[in-house]
């Protein structure tokens, strides 16, 4: 971020009355900038580029495709960037998806605003965010590995075989910045603390999987 202050955020909802309304919600908030907002997914990725927000606040389903899918896509071009779910659907099969694919929260549109705001807060310092309804429903837990995205596991399979970012940057063409976004963001999903606990538990979950 820009500063203490300052939330980038980019809205990606195909529906411009609803932008429209998330951006007065949003810019009440003396803290929160909204910097771009898009009508679909690969829109999202382009203007991240452009724009460089903090978090994305991501509709799920668009006329252009999936917001989970979305999700995924823009995250492997950048990791660094929080996606924060915003939907209709209160299924949790689409919270399950949703962070699977890298969303660091799930929130519902009927939420009120403060709920909203609370949930960027709680992303864009490092938390997971569930609308109040959905974290009742998540009655089980979500298997560690299905919160990883596929290039999160790749790196963790490396990770395993005792490979340097810098090794693990060659052998997957990334640099060793994202690499490292990669290993931050493992850590925060399966609430890891060190380097020393990361690596035990990637050589543990290398040889219950058979790859060791």
């Amino acid at each position: 971020m820009n500063d203490e202050t300052d939330i980038r955020i980019l809205l990606v909802d195909d529906h411009p009355l609803v932008r429209d309304g998330l951006r007065a919600r949003l810019e009440a908030a003396p803290r929160l900038r909204v910097v771009g907002e898009v009508g679909s997914g690969q829109e999202a990725i382009e203007q991240a580029g452009a724009c460089r927000p903090d978090l994305v606040l991501m509709d799920v389903n668009m006329k252009g495709g999936s917001g989970i899918d979305a999700t995924a896509r823009l995250l492997e071009h950048f990791p660094g960037i929080a996606v924060l779910i915003l939907s209709m659907h209160d299924k949790p099969e689409y919270v399950t998806q949703a962070m699977a694919a890298g969303a660091r929260g799930y929130v519902l549109k009927d939420a009120p605003g403060k709920d909203i705001v609370l949930a960027i807060d709680t992303v864009i310092g490092g938390g997971i965010y569930y609308s109040a309804a959905l974290a009742r429903q998540l009655s089980s837990p979500v298997a560690p590995d299905k919160l990883l995205t596929t290039r999160e596991q790749e790196v963790l399979k490396h990770i395993a075989a005792g490979q340097s970012n810098k090794q693990i940057a060659r052998a997957l063409e990334l640099s060793v910045r994202t690499v490292e976004t990669h290993r931050l963001n493992i850590k925060r999903k399966l609430g890891i603390e060190g380097q020393a606990e990361l690596i035990r538990y990637a050589v543990q979950r290398a040889e219950s999987n058979g790859y060791s």
